[in-house]
This record gives structure tokens, C-alpha cells and sequence, in this order.
């Protein structure tokens, strides 16, 4: 096999990533976009030692949940990966991956509980990161990036932003080309705009648009507020993020006020929670509180102090503040930290105390202080919880229950491995698909400690 040749694959898998897999002369070969159960010709376009990269050049065996794509540039932007099939079919595809995962790296033989997929699957995202650019004419790009890429797949809608998110992008293009705003090169690391952050509350309709830029201030501020506004009359604020630094994280630490009060409010299991451009949020309001639901279910809070790590607006911890004995939220963010007990105070919530630290760190402080919790949350980033924070958690902590709420699934089984070892027990887990269309699924799981 070499490249450029075009050969017959049957696809038998699909990767964590969403691509297809099949073999060929006994190499294993990934063509995206394709459904297990496929046949297709496929052209080889990277070909390594062990296995070959291939596009479709023809579907000789279609399968039945194939559907036709409703977005124009799904082939080239790298936001969705499942736009090809029905929606059942994808939901398929990540409860097995959840299910494979936790068996293969974590050794946990158990069977989830079902899926909770979501209702509407598309319009759903409460926020949108716009990457803008010039290409190599000098024309203007905002978009999002291309996978595995900072090439600026440029366009202006997309199926799983509101309508809002869209008109906010156009006034972007209008304003850019009326004012002196320059854009920003992560060549010469010169220009203005980085990004456009937008962000949207379901429940109040309250709208935030954020301005990454590479400096402290824009000129034009009070055009660009009435352009955004006259369009867009549900914007509440406006911030301008600053970040100067040459890293591919999107927001800077400091942040600038132009127009409105810097934040927005949406509610969420009954909970009016404050979001500023920093807090982290879920994307999928309605999804969230079906996992939020989950984790309140597994961790029967009623009486218990619940000690929730990686917090960020205190959301998750809050939503069972009605039952709980108390709540003791930790997050490294510090205006997060803020939200939560802002999010606390208005919600009228006395049992609830946050901490700006690191996990690991309030972790060890707490055990220090002979704060036994009965309960621990975590939600982590995408990497994980780090073996420190694990061996307090376990040793030093040793809460009856502990619920993990993952948006990785290798992590997460790697993770619950690693408490076994430590003494807990997998009782339950549960996929939640706040991400439709995309390669991307939610697990909450419950662990019990083991009685000796």
C-alpha cells in the first residue's frame, strides 16, 4: 500500500476521535466520516509504519443510519464529527465508548445506565469562541479552526449556535471593516482582535460578547457598543479580555468592562447563576441539568457535607445545597471563586463556603483541618484528577462516596482505576451527551468506599 492508492476498506470500528477504522493487508486504516458496517474506497493520504490515514472516494456499502450533512462546512471545520449519521446512531457510539473504555484502561466491569442523550441537538452551545485571522490574501477569517489545526475555516453561522451568535460575527466583519480595529497574526504576533467570545443565558436571554485582544483598550468603543447593541438588542454586556501572550489559551487574566455590568445571569436547576467571561459554564444548559440531576442522585446529599473540587461558579455543589449539611466548594480561578459566592448570596444559600486553591492543595488543607467530608465531587478538567489529589482524596479524606463527572472518558477510567486500587468501588455511571454532533460525551460515575 502506498500513498495515493485507492483501496477497499471495510469499517469495523470508530475511533475516540470519531473516525472510522477498518484493515487492509493487514493495517489498520481511519477514514473519517465514514459508519461501522461500511464499505468504502478509500484514498490513502499518510501512510506510517502501522497504519494509513484515508478519505472517502466512494461509499460502495452505505449504512442505513447514514444521513446527508446539513452543514456546509462540516468536511472542513473540526467542531463536529458525527453530522453523517442519525442522531440514535451516535448515541450508540458513545455509550460504547464510555462502556469499552471503562473496562479496557480502568478494569471496571460494569454495565452504564443509559444514555441521556439530548433533546435538541441543535442551537444548543450558550457560548461560541471565534478564532479571526487574515489568510494569505488579506482577507478577513473568523471562524473556527480547521482539526488539528490554526487554519480559520471561515463562515458565519453554524447549526449548533442561536441565531444571535451568528448576527454578532456579522456586526464583527462590519465593524472591523468601518473602524481601525487590525487583526491579530500569531506570526508576526502583531494586531488587535485575537478572538470574539460570545455568550448566551437560555433561561433570561441575556447576551455577552467578549473581544480577546492583544492589548488594554480599542479605540472606537462607543461604535462598536452601538453597532452590537442596534443588532443584537438582548446584549447586556460587553468585555474586552486582554491577552498578550503567545500560548494557544484564548482568554488572558484581566479583564475590561465597556458596556453593561461585565456579566450575564441564566438559571439552572431552579439557581440564578452569575457568569462573567472567565467562569466556567457548561455549554449545554438543558444537558446540564440532566447530568447535575445525576450527580445529585448519586451523591444523596441529604444531611452530608459535600465537598465539591474543581467547583468553577459553584454550580454543581449549589444545586444540592438544599439537602446538604453543607457545602465547601474549591476552585483555582479567582474571579470563579467570586461567581460561586455571588451565585450563593443571591440564591439565599447559607451552607455553602468556597475556597480559591488549587484541588489538590484544598484538598490537603482540609484533611488538615479534620474536615472529614461525606461526600466529594469532582469534576475535572480534561486531563484529569493528578495522583496527589487522588491519594488525598483517598487516604486522607476517605469520603463515603465520591462522584466524578468526566468529559474524558480515557481519564475517567484511568482515574477510577486508581481509586479501586485505594479502596473504592464503581457502583454506577451514567453517559451524558452535552456535545450532539460532536466527538465528545459526559460521564458522572459513583464510587463507594469499600467497608473493611
Amino acid at each position: 500500500m502506498n500513498k495515493n492508492d485507492i483501496v477497499t476498506i471495510e469499517i469495523t470500528g470508530i475511533t475516540a476521535e470519531g473516525s472510522g477504522v477498518g484493515r487492509h493487508e493487514g493495517m489498520a486504516v481511519f477514514v473519517p466520516n465514514t459508519i461501522e458496517g461500511e464499505v468504502v474506497q478509500a484514498r490513502i493520504l499518510k501512510l506510517q509504519k502501522n497504519f494509513a490515514h484515508g478519505k472517502i472516494e466512494e461509499i460502495l456499502k452505505k449504512s442505513p443510519d447514514r444521513i446527508e450533512s446539513d452543514c456546509e462546512v462540516y468536511h472542513k471545520c473540526g467542531g463536529c464529527t458525527y453530522r453523517h449519521m442519525n442522531y440514535e446512531a451516535e448515541c450508540a457510539i458513545k455509550y460504547n465508548r464510555v462502556s469499552d473504555t471503562l473496562k479496557r484502561i480502568g478494569k471496571i466491569d460494569i454495565v452504564p445506565e443509559p444514555i441521556l442523550g439530548g433533546e435538541d441537538i441543535k442551537a444548543y452551545r450558550n457560548k461560541a469562541q471565534f478564532p479571526v485571522g487574515m489568510d494569505e490574501n488579506g482577507k478577513l477569517q473568523i471562524g473556527f479552526y480547521a482539526e488539528r489545526s490554526h487554519r480559520i475555516v471561515d463562515f458565519d453561522s453554524c447549526g449548533l449556535h442561536p441565531p444571535e451568535f451568528t448576527t454578532v460575527v456579522k456586526v464583527m466583519r462590519e465593524y472591523i471593516a468601518k473602524s481601525s480595529m487590525t487583526v491579530y497574526s500569531e506570526t508576526t504576533k502583531r494586531g488587535l482582535l485575537r478572538h470574539i467570545y460570545v455568550r448566551k443565558a437560555f433561561a433570561t436571554g441575556e447576551i455577552m460578547v467578549c473581544l480577546v485582544i492583544n492589548s488594554n483598550r480599542i479605540k472606537e468603543e462607543v461604535l462598536l457598543t452601538e453597532m452590537l447593541t442596534r443588532a443584537v438588542p438582548a446584549i447586556k454586556t460587553i468585555v474586552l479580555n486582554k491577552n498578550k501572550a503567545d500560548t494557544n489559551v484564548i482568554l488572558g487574566k484581566d479583564c475590561r468592562t465597556i458596556y453593561g455590568t461585565g456579566y450575564i445571569t441564566d438559571v439552572l436547576c431552579g439557581l440564578q447563576i452569575k457568569l462573567s467571561p472567565l467562569s466556567f459554564y457548561q455549554v449545554n444548559s438543558v444537558q446540564a441539568e440532566k447530568l447535575y440531576a445525576k450527580a445529585k442522585e448519586y451523591a444523596d446529599p441529604k444531611d452530608k457535607t459535600v465537598l465539591d473540587l474543581y467547583c468553577g461558579a459553584g454550580t454543581i455543589g449549589l444545586t444540592m445545597a438544599d439537602s446538604a449539611k453543607e457545602i465547601i466548594g474549591v476552585e483555582i480561578i479567582p474571579e470563579a471563586v467570586k461567581d460561586a459566592i455571588e451565585n450563593a448570596a443571591q440564591n439565599n444559600i447559607k451552607n455553602a463556603r468556597f475556597l480559591c486553591d488549587d484541588a489538590a492543595g484544598a484538598a490537603e488543607n482540609l484533611a488538615k483541618e479534620g474536615i472529614r467530608p461525606d461526600v466529594v465531587l469532582l469534576d475535572p478538567p480534561r486531563k484529569g484528577c493528578d495522583q496527589r489529589l487522588i491519594e488525598t482524596v483517598a487516604e486522607k479524606m476517605t469520603p463515603d462516596q465520591i462522584v466524578y463527572v468526566s468529559c474524558d472518558p480515557a481519564t475517567l477510567a484511568r482515574d477510577c482505576g486508581l481509586f479501586e486500587e485505594k479502596g473504592y468501588q464503581v457502583i454506577a455511571a451514567t453517559p451524558v451527551d452535552l456535545f450532539p454532533r460532536t466527538k465528545h460525551v459526559e460521564c458522572v460515575v459513583l464510587m463507594s468506599r469499600v467497608k473493611e
